[in-house]
């Protein structure tokens, strides 16, 4: 017996309140406290919306990260298996940075036990790098935190990717790739 699909909101945000694991946004008064990458860069909060906000980049809904009790506001991809609620998708849609530019394989599984492995491709943070794979940006930054000063003039960027559900099945969860350069900050699925 077949299980009927469950008709999804056209666009659903996931939360990832559960996931977050990196600090990569920090206030100017507290530039220590972060750690994007190797140097402990971090996005300045004044540049982006607020902690757990809704906000619309190019027509999508997107939930922005809640400040984790832990000081965590995006998930450094480790292989997380994250649910979804169970239905059928065309697109997952992203907000992600990445530590340099970055090509990885993110995992869709359905309902049937089937796993479908599709990229995920995003560009360097990294201030004044373009866009190498045709997203868009999200959010570009003025200035960029160090752990001891603010470096203006350089912007660093977090984009906006989409990640294609080619089968026409229930999608149950999504597995992140294995690959700490990796940050996402936002999930949202479209319904097909």
């Amino acid at each position: 017996m077949v299980a009927p699909t469950t008709a999804p909101p056209r666009r659903g945000v996931l939360d990832l309140t559960d996931f977050l694991d990196c600090a990569g946004i920090t206030p100017e008064d507290g530039l220590g406290t972060g750690a994007f990458n190797i140097w402990s860069n971090t996005f300045p909060a004044a540049e982006l919306p607020a902690r757990g906000s809704d906000v619309v980049v190019d027509g999508v809904p997107f939930r922005f990260p809640a400040e984790h009790p832990s000081g965590a506001d995006n998930v450094r991809c480790a292989r997380q298996l994250v649910p979804v609620p169970r239905g059928r998708y065309d697109w997952i849609h992203v907000l992600a940075a990445a530590e340099r530019r970055t090509e990885d394989e993110v995992l869709l599984h359905f309902a049937d036990g089937s796993v479908d492995a599709e990229w995920l491709r995003v560009s360097d943070f990294w201030p004044e790098t373009p866009a190498r794979f045709g997203e868009s940006a999200a959010f570009r930054c003025t200035r960029l935190h160090y752990p001891r000063h603010v470096q203006r003039n350089m912007g660093p960027v977090i984009w906006r990717r989409r990640v294609a559900v080619p089968r026409e099945e229930d999608l149950v969860a999504l597995r992140l790739p294995d690959n700490p350069a990796v940050h996402v900050f936002a999930l949202t699925l479209e319904a097909a």
